[in-house]
């Protein structure tokens, strides 16, 4: 969590070699994304061209839901159904921003929100060493309710099992906890009802003690990949029960690191540093010497998510910015600009307004997005889910109590969520419904869904909850349109 502050010297001001950049508000980008990724998002959101058309022969976009529907049913486009890309463009126009209703409400913060894979399941972990996991289709009760085991300062991450059996968590200590998911028993308090199972990732040669930001499950369930505050990222093997790799992979602390696809032979780490790494398991020639590095933001990295791909990846950046990044265009040594400054800190200190415009001379992401906040804590940012969208959105928590979610390749800002009234750290998007859940240092679990309910109907959904805004009546039961 490193302090860094902005020389102007070093920073161009306004021509960035980046080939897309975001204002944050819909109609003021002329500029679209010019890239592959571009083309890959268009081909899995866009319908067929028959089922699209308004007149013979002329295109307009978005489609009219109404006249795919009347497509498929007079077979149009041959197929006799809807294709996954038809299905995409349907569903990516009915955004989860109806709302908010409450899911929970804790008295501490909220660090970790995530649904598991295939959606059932809903998990989030609270400063105050609780992770909740719900069920969500019985109605968001309770699945399970752990007190977690020696809990330094908060919850920093949480990772579930691609089978849901078990759930691991982490804090500012070395050892990671497991916890069994599908044991009969709700209450789980630590080595008290159920037995949380320590996994050690510190090795023989570590004098000092550090903590852990980021874990996560590789997609066979077989391995952990963490970052920590000693600069490393760290490989634990289930199956052996130890550490099989520690890379010195940074020069600060490690807030987020992942698996880039299903192979696992690829990991993408962020550091305070202010560089995304690509590290290939398969041809380390040196230890901790990366595949490749990707320069562009000017601050800290505080969340990486991958596409799924191997090739693409998002980021957030207290440079109060979240890049795009396509890992061919990665370099092989780092540029470091020499920014450190002690004068300024994201924790409790807002980003300067002239270091807003600043843009890294060696910039190698694809697209900028602006509008958000990341101060105060580590906010996440994701890719919009792939069956629903085509991954056609990126969206982020931000540190102003809200959710934005941005258009990948206009770069529009196309919803902005507000309820909380603290920063919004983590925020997760069903992968197959139009819902999200956001949650907060309020302590709020929040749901946000288009309802699919006409404005005319005067229909009340049940828990619905308005904005906790300062100065607005709060009423319960209204379903806001």
């Amino acid at each position: 969590m490193s302090r860094l502050n902005k020389n102007k010297s070093t920073c161009s001001d306004g021509g960035a070699s980046n080939e897309s950049s975001a204002g944050g508000i819909a109609g003021e980008r002329d500029n679209h994304l010019d890239h592959e990724i571009a083309q890959l998002t268009k081909l899995r959101s866009s319908p067929h061209d028959l089922l699209g058309r308004a007149v013979p022969g002329r295109m307009r976009l978005p489609a009219s839901t109404v006249r795919m529907l009347v497509g498929r049913e007079g077979n149009f486009s041959g197929r006799g159904r809807f294709s996954s890309a038809d299905g995409c463009h349907v569903l990516s126009r009915y955004l989860p921003t109806k709302g908010p209703w409450i899911v929970d409400r804790m008295k501490s913060r909220a660090y970790v929100s995530q649904f598991s894979d295939d959606g059932s399941l809903f998990i989030a972990g609270f400063q105050g060493s609780h992770i909740r996991v719900y069920d969500v289709d019985r109605g968001w009760k309770v699945k399970k309710d752990i007190s977690a085991r020696n809990l330094r300062w908060t919850i920093t991450d949480t990772s579930l099992s691609p089978d849901k059996h078990f759930l691991v968590y982490a804090s500012m200590s070395p050892i990671i906890h497991i916890v069994t998911v599908g044991s009969a028993a709700t209450e789980s308090i630590a080595n008290i009802t159920e037995i949380h199972h320590g996994l050690n990732f510190s090795s023989d040669e570590d004098d000092d003690e550090f903590g852990i930001f980021s874990v996560k499950f590789s997609t066979d369930g077989q391995e952990l990949v963490a970052g920590t505050s000693d600069s490393s990222i760290c490989v634990y093997d289930l199956a052996a029960d130890k550490l099989s790799l520690r890379i010195p992979a940074h020069q600060s602390d490690v807030n987020t690191v992942c698996f880039a696809d299903e192979s696992g032979h690829l990991i993408y780490s962020g550091s305070d540093d202010s560089f995304c790494k690509v590290w290939d398991r398969r041809c380390f020639v040196t230890k901790g010497q990366p595949a490749g590095i990707l320069m562009g933001h000017l601050e800290g990295i505080t969340f990486i998510d991958s596409r799924g791909d191997g090739r693409y990846l998002v980021s957030n950046g207290k440079d109060q910015t979240t890049k795009l990044w396509d890992i061919r265009k990665m370099s092989s040594n780092a540029i470091n600009l020499g920014l450190g400054d002690d004068e300024w800190d994201y924790r409790w200190m807002d980003y300067p307004e002239y270091a807003r415009n600043l843009k890294h001379p060696h910039d190698q992401s694809l697209a900028t997005y602006k509008g958000h906040s990341v101060l105060r804590t580590l906010v996440r940012c994701y890719f919009s889910p792939s069956y629903s969208t085509g991954q056609k959105y990126i969206y982020t928590g931000s540190s102003d109590s809200s959710v934005y979610i941005y258009d990948l390749v206009s770069g529009a800002q196309v919803a902005k969520l507000d309820h909380h009234e603290a920063p919004v750290r983590d925020c997760s998007w069903h992968p197959f419904y139009p819902m999200m859940i956001s949650s907060a240092w309020d302590g709020d679990i929040v749901r946000w869904e288009f309802s699919g309910r006409d404005e005319g109907t005067g229909s009340v959904e049940a828990s619905a909850a308005p904005s906790k805004r300062a100065g607005r009546i709060r009423r319960r039961n209204l379903l806001y349109l």
